[in-house]
């Protein structure tokens, strides 16, 4: 029978009455009477997880009380390898350290990231805090009622959730409540928080959605390195030695600092005793290794790095997994709206891909599309929201741009049936999108296509030639200038042979090749396509068709290049001309040849004349194109060339600073052209 002793968790046990003894036999006397043992056991404060399994099973509500008792006050260690997460551990024992009111911290992130074992920890070292502290697996409503009902019995307030919720709303004590796993964003979890103004919660989960709670909250995100490789030779029972941490920086970095993936690979490393060789294991077969759950683990999270998410996945309605799964086909950073936005308002041509060879894409972006076939940010909106709330994807409000884990973008490009299908689809949405370059700033353009584009060429996205030649543009725009020249000369042989010499498209591509032999500093290789591409457009389009004229700009420009001075500024001034009769004085082509005429000048040792037509021009620019346009900040730097040619110094500092500082962001640091400027200052 059992037996409890009131509040001494002592539990007895004790054996019923043995038989009676055998017979006597000439060997030996009478046998004694049977006693069967009486065995005492204390309990521990918190029963062990197969003991409640044992009570459970007993029939006696007194016995389920006790095991209702425990569970609500049971709360695991944190696991035998945490290390780190000093920064997030800091920040919630600074905003627990008031008393006297409610707080509520959530701790939100992807799967994998650790956020459990952080509150974990947190607990463990603030135990002397809290008053008591429950523990609720919130995966579930149901799971969470059972929780707050054993509340309820631990404290002899009652048999519900309601009794549960009551107890922690009129006791005012210093209970911390433990919401676990809260990722289900359709529970409504504020029908669950204590409505009062003490105690205090903490959240775990995976939608950032629950930071509406918060009086605080952490983004549980990637490990430090130095964190993430103590983590990895913890896990992988491995010596901090010299070769070790290399080795282990290694591996961390490949994971990109996943604590998850970390201590899989690291309970994999310590069966197979084999550091030095998880890399090229690791390369070959990340698919199998990220799904292999260990057979020894250091904590009691059931799930690998690929299930976990895979159960986050299932979760969701089928229009937020297809977009998750095309956004797994372009760079996992800087993903925007607009990608799809502009694709959905691409327009057909006569040499460009019909309505049937973009069914796939079309049929995509149609989910987007309202009644009256505009795009809808409201139903994108809806779609990207669904995915956020179980952290597959992150959102940069300031930037507007969503991001996905790398791992997670890895994994859910693995599990698509068809990857060629969503590669053609994704790459023809992304030559849609650059078609309405026009409409876009150069921002967008030159940081962020630029990724998506190099991924498609990487993965040979079978797209229409026409999108491998709006491709290049951005590349080009960019400063990618060696694979914007690469593509545009494998688009032009397929122009050639499919579309003809003369074609337009072809002629285009040309031009496009001679401005990046141009900025690779081959002018003569570009001087020699643009005659050919002058003679044509003459022929095909007219002598004073715009693209003619674009492409005499050009030449004149190279002309300079080559030291072909009064040769140049003859042409300019011809272009100039023309230009103003058929686009007007103002026209962005105009204004730019004007410029390009001021320069000639300066070459001509005209400095004076230069600098007063270049700041005209200037003037002109600001008004139309505006102050940040990549012709405006062209012609600021060369009247600050001007400036310097004249002696004033400080002038041309000033305005390259401010061209500098301009260039940085719309381009970035690291384009040529904002190099160069940084590279004239510091001569100054």
């Amino acid at each position: 029978m059992f037996s409890l002793d009131g509040d001494s968790r002592s539990l007895h046990i004790s054996g019923g009455q043995g038989g009676p003894g055998g017979p006597s036999y000439l060997q030996g006397g009478q046998g004694g009477a049977g006693q069967g043992p009486i065995v005492h056991i204390t309990t521990p404060q918190l029963i062990a997880p197969n003991l409640q399994a044992a009570l459970v099973t007993e029939q006696p509500s007194g016995l389920r009380n006790i095991r209702a008792a425990q569970t609500a006050s049971h709360c695991p260690p944190p696991s035998r390898i945490f290390c780190g997460r000093q920064d997030i551990l800091n920040n919630m024992h600074q905003f627990f350290s008031d008393i006297g009111t409610q707080h509520i911290y959530v701790l939100h992130g992807l799967g994998g990231a650790g956020k459990t074992q952080i509150a974990l920890k947190f607990i463990k070292e603030s135990l002397s805090r809290f008053s008591v502290i429950f523990f609720i697996d919130t995966s579930t409503i149901a799971t969470i009622q059972t929780g707050l009902k054993n509340i309820a019995i631990l404290k002899d307030f009652g048999d519900s959730p309601q009794d549960g919720l009551l107890w922690l709303t009129t006791n005012v004590e210093e209970w911390l409540l433990f919401f676990d796993n809260a990722d289900d964003p359709s529970i409504n979890l504020n029908d669950y928080i204590p409505q009062c103004d003490h105690g205090n919660v903490i959240i775990t989960s995976r939608n950032p959605g629950l930071c509406v709670y918060a009086g605080s909250n952490s983004l549980v995100s990637d490990m430090e390195e130095e964190d993430a490789v103590t983590l990895l030779l913890k896990s992988a029972l491995q010596k901090a030695t010299n070769h070790t941490e290399e080795i282990a920086a290694e591996i961390v970095k490949l994971l990109h600092y996943l604590p998850l993936a970390i201590a899989q690979a690291g309970a994999f490393i310590s069966k197979s005793r084999n550091l030095d060789g998880y890399l090229a294991l690791y390369t070959k077969n990340q698919a199998r290794l990220l799904s292999e759950r260990p057979a020894q683990s250091h904590d009691h999270y059931a799930w690998t790095v690929y299930t976990t998410w895979q159960m986050s996945f299932d979760q969701l309605t089928p229009l937020a997994a297809m977009f998750l799964q095309h956004c797994s086909f372009l760079h996992y950073n800087g993903i925007s709206e607009e990608i799809f936005n502009y694709a959905s308002k691409y327009r057909f041509r006569s040499t460009g891909p019909s309505k049937e060879e973009l069914e796939e894409p079309l049929e995509f972006l149609s989910h987007f599309l309202g009644p009256d076939g505009e795009w809808d940010s409201l139903q994108f909106l809806d779609a990207t929201s669904e995915v956020q709330s179980y952290s597959l994807i992150s959102f940069d409000a300031e930037k507007k741009l969503f991001s996905i884990h790398p791992l997670v973008h890895a994994w859910s490009r693995a599990i698509v049936q068809d990857p060629k299908r969503y590669m053609s689809a994704m790459g023809s949405i992304l030559g849609m999108a650059i078609s309405k370059r026009s409409q876009w700033d150069m921002q967008l353009t030159s940081l962020l296509l630029c990724p998506h584009i190099e991924l498609a060429i990487q993965m040979e996205s079978k797209v229409a030639l026409i999108f491998k030649y709006h491709y290049a543009i951005p590349l080009w725009e960019g400063g990618r200038y060696i694979e914007a020249e690469k593509l545009q000369e494998e688009v032009l042989e397929e122009q050639k042979q499919v579309l003809g010499n003369n074609h337009a498209d072809t002629l285009h591509t040309m031009e496009s090749l001679a401005l990046s032999y141009s900025y690779l500093g081959e002018y003569q290789k570009a001087k020699e396509l643009q005659i050919i591409v002058l003679k044509r457009g003459k022929q095909v389009l007219s002598e004073n068709h715009p693209h003619t004229l674009r492409t005499m700009g050009n030449l004149a420009h190279t002309y300079s290049a080559l030291g072909e001075h009064q040769k140049a500024q003859e042409l300019k001034a011809t272009v100039f001309e023309k230009q103003k009769q058929v686009l007007g004085d103002n026209h962005p082509d105009t204004l730019r040849t004007m410029g390009n005429l001021a320069s000639s000048y300066s070459n001509l040792g005209e400095h004076q004349k230069a600098k007063e037509l270049k700041a005209t021009v200037l003037e002109k620019q600001k008004q139309v194109l505006g102050d940040n346009h990549l012709d405006t900040l062209c012609t600021m730097g060369n009247l600050a060339n001007s400036y310097s040619a004249v002696g004033e110094h400080q002038k041309a500092k000033e305005l390259r600073v401010l061209v500098l500082e301009k260039r940085k962001q719309i381009l970035g640091n690291n384009h040529p052209d904002t190099l160069k400027i940084e590279k004239l200052l510091g001569t100054m």
